[in-house]
């Protein structure tokens, strides 16, 4: 019997996945979570062969919980179910070594095979993702552009980036302007949300 525990905040998505997972003869779900935080709750506690979790679920996220399980290294396999074909989030769910990572809109014959080739010890992507990682784009950031744009999203301004980097106020600036380049937008804050959704900071 697979052991299976579900996290997701949309009620009735929950409630049709569970369900219909019911059905199989081998898949008993032990729990279910509508934020990440009850998520990891229920793992830590019923300790189940498979979670499959949303990504964007109230107070952790998916990625959160999966991070927080490898950390725990507790024995649960992972599957990230999401509409998000983003490749920031594909990349940190493969970086975690997730074992699947499938998109909502596949027919529950898709996940139900996905559930059982993770438990046989192979990975799953939805195939439209697996083109996505075929099609990866290199970085063109320096690790110092990087470390700028992080320090400028997380709200510092051009001087407070200076100190904390041990650098002059005109070099900040000819970081920022050189990421602005590379990732060919019009400012700062474009530059740190392409770079964000190609998983690039």
């Amino acid at each position: 019997m697979i052991r299976i525990v579900i996290a997701e905040d949309q009620t009735m998505l929950l409630g049709a996945m569970t369900a219909l997972l019911q059905l199989e003869d081998d898949m008993k779900i032990v729990a279910q979570a509508r934020n990440g935080l009850e998520a990891l709750a229920a793992i830590e506690k019923h300790q189940p062969d498979l979670c499959i979790l949303d990504i964007e679920l109230p107070n952790m996220t998916g990625l959160e919980v999966a991070k927080r399980i490898r950390e725990q290294e507790w024995d649960c396999k992972m599957m990230i179910v999401t509409t998000f074909a983003r490749a920031s989030y594909l990349q940190q769910a493969m970086d975690l070594k997730v074992e699947g990572y499938l998109l909502k809109d596949e027919p529950i014959e898709f996940l139900v095979e996905a559930i059982h080739k993770v438990m046989n010890g192979e990975r799953v992507l939805s195939p439209d993702l697996a083109m996505h990682l075929f099609l990866k784009e290199e970085n063109p950031l320096t690790e110092r552009e990087k470390e700028v744009l992080r320090l400028t999203k997380g709200g510092k301004t051009t001087e407070q980036i200076a100190t904390v980097l041990y650098l002059t106020n005109g070099t900040v600036r000819n970081y920022i302007s050189t990421a602005i380049q590379k990732l060919e937008v019009e400012n700062r804050h474009q530059a740190i949300q392409k770079a964000e959704e190609k998983g690039w900071i």
